[in-house]
């Protein structure tokens, strides 16, 4: 039980909590003033494969309005330029507080009802290049409802910030969903939490019984409530609309588990999010069209599932394993506190895993943005895409290359310009 610490009324009064707070506030999260810049970079990185030696990037309400070589007066002087990062899984979240614990399959509930813009995860976030990210319920339900994506920087009403609200349903494929709950005895005292799943195969019960229950429904046109009505529609949407189910497999046995059940109902789009051991799976992920997040390159090589009590090996030449197949990658970092966890690290260790520099840049901007359908706006430099921005002292990925700048709709997050008292 002691995984799953909140109410349905708790959840909700954490929720108003941090609503109230967010409503009562006015001030945006700190970016500057300007939007208009003229940056020069011995080397643009646009994202697509190109490199411009010698370029430039002109910005301007909040927008990339030319890119080319350079010339005129530049108001910065970089070593390289590359589009924001771009991580779907950045763990930012209010833990049980936004989990609805009556039911394990929360398919109408909207992670932006919850999210806290005052975490100062987001701050680092930003800091350290990631521009965009897709925000995901806390996995303690089988199905946990809608995800969005939205900029790390910006005002602090999240509406503003949101680039694709709704933009995928969340589902957890593992042990992580039955923590906490138990099998009736016959002098237990009962509770909402007596009640499947409690085993991996009670996972995969839920998610196939809300499935069923929505073709069902439709198939022979079943009377039923609002509630379930609305549920039922999402099911659907993933089924015929295209709307992605993003879901957390980590072990072997759930990345299986994921891709059969994306197979026998036909799912449209499927991302395997911390897919850690994905890679001994090639010829299935390659066969079933997934798209895989990998976590973070851990010391030791081995990721720990504190829920099953039990480790998984990563393998460095996973992502390289992986895209030579031709399977879409995105690297994460999960929003880990650890300075080697962060984004940039992980391009880096995919590359000493055999990823090339370009394949490496694609997993953490355009390729990321294409898996949840915002690449028209992010993810790459051209003009009239959103003119988010890392600005590096050398080459980018490199141990001895640092992020020195960081815009975000054109806005400076991290000012690379020295301050006034060190001039």
């Amino acid at each position: 039980m002691s995984e799953r610490i909140g109410t349905t009324a708790l959840a909700l009064l954490g929720s108003l909590l941090v609503s109230g707070v967010a409503q009562a506030a006015s001030a945006p999260i700190p970016m500057g003033d300007e939007d208009e810049w003229v940056i020069s970079a011995d080397v643009v990185y646009t994202g697509d494969g190109t490199a411009i030696e010698g370029g430039l990037v002109v910005v301007a309400g909040g927008k990339i309005t030319a890119v080319g070589t350079s010339g005129g007066s530049p108001d910065f002087e970089v070593a390289a330029v590359t589009p924001g990062m771009v991580d779907l899984g950045v763990r930012i979240d209010t833990g049980a507080y936004s989990v609805e614990q009556t039911t394990e399959a929360a398919l109408p509930y909207r992670v932006a009802d919850t999210i806290d813009p005052f975490s100062f995860q987001w701050k680092r976030e930003r800091e350290h290049g990631v521009t965009t990210a897709l925000a995901t319920p806390f996995d303690m339900n089988v199905i946990g409802g809608l995800c969005t994506v939205l900029k790390t920087g910006g005002p602090l009403d999240v509406g503003a910030r949101e680039l694709r609200p709704d933009a995928a349903l969340r589902a957890c494929i593992g042990t992580q969903p039955s923590s906490g709950n138990s099998t009736p005895t016959a002098f237990a005292e009962t509770s909402i939490f007596t009640r499947r799943p409690t085993t991996r195969m009670g996972v995969e019960w839920v998610f196939r019984k809300t499935y069923y229950d929505a073709i069902n429904a439709e198939r022979f046109e079943l009377e039923v409530d609002a509630g379930q009505a609305e549920q039922n529609a999402l099911v659907l949407q993933t089924l015929k609309a295209g709307l992605p189910v993003i879901a957390r497999a980590q072990a072997t046995q759930d990345v299986r588990t994921a891709i059969y059940l994306k197979e026998e109902f036909g799912i449209q789009r499927m991302i395997l999010d911390d897919a850690v051991e994905a890679w001994k799976e090639p010829e299935l992920v390659r066969r079933s069209g997934v798209g895989i997040v990998l976590p973070p390159y851990p010391v030791g090589g081995r990721v720990r599932d504190r829920f099953a009590n039990d480790t998984y090996f990563f393998a460095l030449e996973a992502a390289a394993e992986l895209h030579e197949l031709g399977v879409p990658i995105a690297l994460s970092g999960h929003g880990s506190s650890d300075p080697e966890s962060r984004l940039h690290r992980q391009a880096g260790y995919a590359m000493r895993g055999g990823l090339s520099f370009d394949a490496a840049l694609a997993a953490v901007t355009i390729e990321p943005a294409r898996m949840i359908g915002v690449d028209d706006r992010v993810g790459s430099i051209a003009v009239g895409k959103d003119a988010d921005l890392v600005l590096w002292n050398g080459k980018p990925f490199e141990a001895t290359s640092g992020i020195i700048g960081v815009l975000i709709d054109g806005r400076l997050v991290l000012d690379p310009r020295p301050a006034e008292d060190e001039e």
